[in-house]
């Protein structure tokens, strides 16, 4: 075959047309079909019927193409009559939806009326293979331009196209039995009932109702039932405000009662910490799927106001699930995400969450995303809030298949919803159902939408809601009768009106009682840690040496690393020979620790693998095979718990949000989050704000997330210094005015007070006992550690065997240790420090000579505050001037925090003096010569012992 006509085969009709206009001649047609060629009319000249049978040839190559593709542009989609769905008000000039567009095609009426060999690549026949043209154009609208408008012809597999093609074109597959009809209708029932008590007994309060989309009630319900009959186990939902109180009632099935207390202005809280509003809150419930008669585990996640935040959340959760159920394919644990459709569009979080959708350490083998339509965003119009046709177009960038559907013909949207469940399970993708729908009320029930759109309101105001419309229906087909159905409503309207008379005996909220991820037998049972104590963090010397052999081998027999790599794992095992470690080898130490007691280590992040630096090198790359790596951390112990280092894609919100929702599922993981560098987590700023700050105050949920955030001014220009300790430092929730009590466990009961744990390591053995103190204490935090770039192979920035064997810990701050400790009283200044800015202070003071007169202590946890151990250091040096030095400018790094905390603990009787860089607006300068000269200036002043004489603090 020519390329020309083999062009015509793959463009279809239009091209066939095109080249028909210029007397180009295409295969014949019964060169495709047997049986006689019907005889056409044609009104161009010189053609014959050739013209016809071409367009019969590209429609056999391409059946059903134009309304495959283009129907969904005409589907009725839009409940309320007024809108189209989609943006663009093009209709496609070569649908046929009038007869007189069968001109198009240089058709006439009567050509309606002949029959036509179907393809063995359609399913609109059944069992027929001959149609008419006018029953084929019927049965490709009743497909595809009807209730439901199908976008899936931009998948690249046929496989995948062909299975939706049968799904929806063959005849009759919509047919539901009278008793799954009465069940949807019971559910609707319960959906639009639940939204009309809360109306009535709380009209003046935000609900946030589902009023105009109860369909999604049963929607979610149909998934869950389809899924759990394909063997799901457990269902992980993430979902905005919109409609949560239903779900958590009808889908979740908390009790009513839980939910109605929460409207009760006088309900106290029984739980530590602020609480959150009733429609942000989340939910656990292991319970019988009637449907299938199984065992199902739903998890509903807690989220903030910021809409789609929760998703990457979701995901990590999900995949932690899997992972720790050895579900690797998805088989057992899903996700079931429901947006609204302005924040679908408009959340860059929705696109970096899709595209770890087919990432190996991040894909949770498909979910399934609903999409509530409302056809507004808040008070804003689509045609402002969106660039692209529809809200879901972002679903394309991973060939998602995109089912849109009108949710005021509930049975063809819990058909599109039970074919979805299928896809999922079959192919492992993702999967978009579009609700088209409306908002009955404002964007809260206190709202005026009519101020906004009032041409849109009116005929809200007019519509009759679904369920009359479907109870109309199934009574006119006489599958109900009209005293079942009162009946049905009456039942349910009496279950809310006894769960609200039980909950006006609630006074108390546990907040506990909305947990979404419980973790069984970590607390006990009032929820509180078992013991109050945490062991010391060293570990065994033949450990140390053991790690550190294996380290700095190749596990793998016949594996060629780079020679450069091979310089490297020489250089530890040198130290490991003399019993040193750097920083590399000490977080490896800690690792492999960790994962011989049982405890599995998930490392994320961009470059994380070979690290940022070039110094952690934890997957191993074959130079003579490609794609053969290693990774030495899993060849440690014969029956060590897994390690997974992935790097991820370049982005921080999404990716960041799922480690919180991996760290979520067990307390017997650690899983850590690298920033590139420590200035870029601001990208992830939603997550760190919403969920890892105030995530156990706001829903009382531990997690011990660990955030590696490389900083240090090294003159690396504005992007590449600071990991804004001032803003993590800021949200710290312990008080600075606050003297506190010096009991025995006074450091274990700051941890467990504190919102988060932040620290700036100074030494390998430091970042060693804090990773593993992360595990070892009896509860979870966040741990905020500040990591180095330049002390990664700073030659004095090693630590001994010594300091990490049994026995030992993390301090929290470490004293003076050279000449000055030991005659205290000659002291004159004692300068406090953190991180990387130590070594700098002691090389200038050894070149000054004031190692006698100068102490110098360095806080490894700056916050909580170690309070009690800053006062044994002042009162060490009781003589001593006392500064605080940071190589941060004065606006940033830590002083405005510990500067209060000093001044409580030393009672306001000595001045901490400031010494550092000067405020300015840029964390750093991107001119070397500039960053050595205010270097140079601050380490003056620090060593400058008449610097403050004459001033006041």
């Amino acid at each position: 075959m020519s390329p020309l006509r083999l062009l015509v085969f793959r463009l279809g009709a239009q091209a066939t047309r095109l080249l028909a206009s210029h007397n180009v001649q295409v295969v014949s047609w019964q060169h495709r079909s047997s049986g006689p060629p019907a005889t056409f009319h044609n009104s161009r000249s010189g053609g014959g019927s050739s013209y016809m049978e071409e367009m019969y040839l590209a429609w056999l190559e391409n059946p059903q193409s134009v309304h495959k593709i283009r129907g969904h542009h005409v589907a009725q989609l839009d409940p309320l009559g007024i809108l189209d769905a989609d943006l663009d008000s093009f209709v496609p000039s070569d649908l046929i939806t009038t007869i007189d567009k069968l001109a198009f095609y240089d058709l006439r009426e009567d050509d309606l009326d002949k029959e036509f060999q179907l393809p063995t690549t359609t399913f609109i026949g059944g069992s027929e293979n001959t149609l008419s043209l006018r029953e084929i154009i019927r049965r490709l609208e009743s497909t595809y331009c009807q209730h439901i408008g199908l976008e899936f012809m931009f998948i690249n597999d046929v496989e995948q196209c062909q299975w939706i093609r049968q799904k929806f074109e063959t005849p009759g597959v919509m047919q539901f039995s009278s008793e799954e009809k009465r069940t949807l209708l019971a559910r609707l029932v319960r959906s639009m009932r639940f939204e009309d008590f809360l109306a009535r007994k709380w009209s003046s309060e935000k609900r946030f109702g589902l009023e105009g989309c109860e369909v999604m009630i049963p929607a979610l319900k149909t998934i869950i039932d389809k899924s759990s009959q394909m063997g799901i186990e457990n269902v992980i939902l993430g979902m905005p405000h919109r409609g949560r109180l239903n779900v958590l009632a009808n889908v979740i099935r908390k009790e009513l009662e839980q939910i109605f207390c929460q409207f009760d202005p006088k309900l106290e809280a029984a739980d530590e910490g602020s609480g959150d509003v009733k429609y942000h809150l989340g939910m656990y419930h292991e319970r019988i799927n009637r449907t299938t008669n199984r065992t199902i585990t739903l998890s509903l996640v807690a989220n903030p106001s910021h809409l789609e935040a929760v998703d990457p959340v979701v995901q990590g959760k999900t995949k932690a699930e899997q992972f720790y159920r050895g579900d690797s394919e998805g088989k057992k644990v899903m996700s079931i995400l429901v947006h609204g459709d302005a924040a679908f569009a408009g959340q860059g979080v929705v696109y970096e969450t899709f595209h770890l959708s087919d990432l190996p350490s991040y894909t949770t083998n498909g979910t399934i995303h609903v999409v509530v339509n409302n056809q507004i965003g808040f008070t804003t119009d689509p045609r402002m809030a969106r660039s692209s046709p529809y809200p879901t177009d972002v679903a394309r960038v991973v060939n998602a298949p995109i089912f849109h559907v009108n949710a005021d013909d509930p049975e063809a949207v819990i058909y599109v919803c039970s074919v979805a469940a299928e896809w999922r399970n079959t192919f492992n993708k993702d999967v978009v159902v579009d609700l088209v729908c409306y908002r009955r009320r404002g964007h809260n029930e206190m709202d005026e939408p009519m101020f906004t759109q009032p041409l849109m309101y009116k005929q809200i105001h007019r519509q009759v809601p679904v369920l009359k419309k479907y109870a109309d229906k199934l009574l006119a087909e006489g599958t109900v009768t009209l005293q079942e159905f009162e009946e049905e409503i009456a039942k349910y309207d009496r279950i809310c009106e006894e769960a609200f008379g039980r909950s006006k005996d609630k006074k108390i909220l546990d907040i506990k009682h909305w947990l979404d991820s419980p973790w069984p037998g970590f607390f006990n049972v009032d929820g509180e840690p078992k013991s109050m104590t945490c062991p010391a963090t060293g570990i065994p010397e033949d450990m140390l040496t053991h790690i550190g052999t294996m380290a700095s081998s190749v596990p793998l027999e016949g594996f060629q690393i780079h020679t450069g790599l091979s310089r490297i794992l020489r250089g530890r095992a040198d130290m490991t020979k003399n019993r040193m470690v750097d920083w590399a080898l000490a977080e490896y130490m800690a690792f492999g620790s960790l994962l011989k007691e049982g405890i599995h280590v998930r490392l994320s992040g961009q470059d994380v693998e070979r690290g940022t630096f070039s110094h952690r090198h934890h997957v191993l790359h074959d130079q003579d095979v490609d794609r053969r790596t290693c990774v030495p951390m899993n060849h440690l112990w014969p029956d060590q718990a897994p390690y997974t280092v992935c790097n991820s894609s370049l982005s921080e919100y999404g990716v960041l949000g799922f480690e919180l929702g991996y760290a979520m599922a067990s307390p017997n993981a650690l899983v850590l989050w690298e920033a590139q560098f420590g200035d870029f987590h601001n990208t992830a700023q939603c997550i760190i704000d919403q969920f890892i700050s105030t995530g156990q105050a706001k829903w009382v949920r531990h997690n011990g997330i660990v955030l590696l955030l490389p900083h240090g001014m090294e003159g690396m220009g504005p992007e590449h210094s600071s990991a804004r300790p001032e803003r993590f430092l800021q949200m710290s929730n312990d008080d600075s005015d606050s003297y506190p009590a010096f009991t025995e466990d006074f450091e274990v009961n700051q941890l467990y007070d504190c919102n988060w744990i932040v620290v700036s390591c100074s030494t390998p053995a430091s970042y060693f006992h804090v990773l593993r103190r992360q595990i070892l204490l009896p509860f979870r935090k966040p741990l905020i550690i500040f990591t180095p770039k330049s002390l990664l192979r700073h030659p004095e920035a090693k630590s001994s065997f010594d300091q990490m064997v049994s026995g030992t810990s993390f301090q929290r701050v470490i004293p003076e240790e050279g000449a000055a400790v030991r005659a205290p009283e000659q002291v004159r200044r004692l300068i406090f420090c953190t991180g990387k800015v130590y070594y700098d202070l002691v090389k200038e003071r050894s070149s000054q000579g004031l190692e006698e007169q100068v102490a110098i202590t360095r806080l490894e946890q700056i916050s909580p505050f170690p309070f009690d151990l800053i006062k044994q250091e002042a009162e060490k040096y009781q003589g001593a001037e006392l500064v605080w030095c940071q190589e941060e400018h004065k606006n940033m790094g830590y002083y405005d925090y510990i500067s209060p905390r000093f001044t409580t603990i030393l009672s306001r009787a000595r001045p901490i003096w400031y010494v550092g860089r000067d405020p300015a607006a840029a964390p750093a300068t991107g001119n070397r010569n500039t960053h050595l000269v205010s270097l140079k200036k601050f380490l003056d002043t620090a060593f400058n012992l008449q610097a403050f004489e004459g001033k006041t603090f």
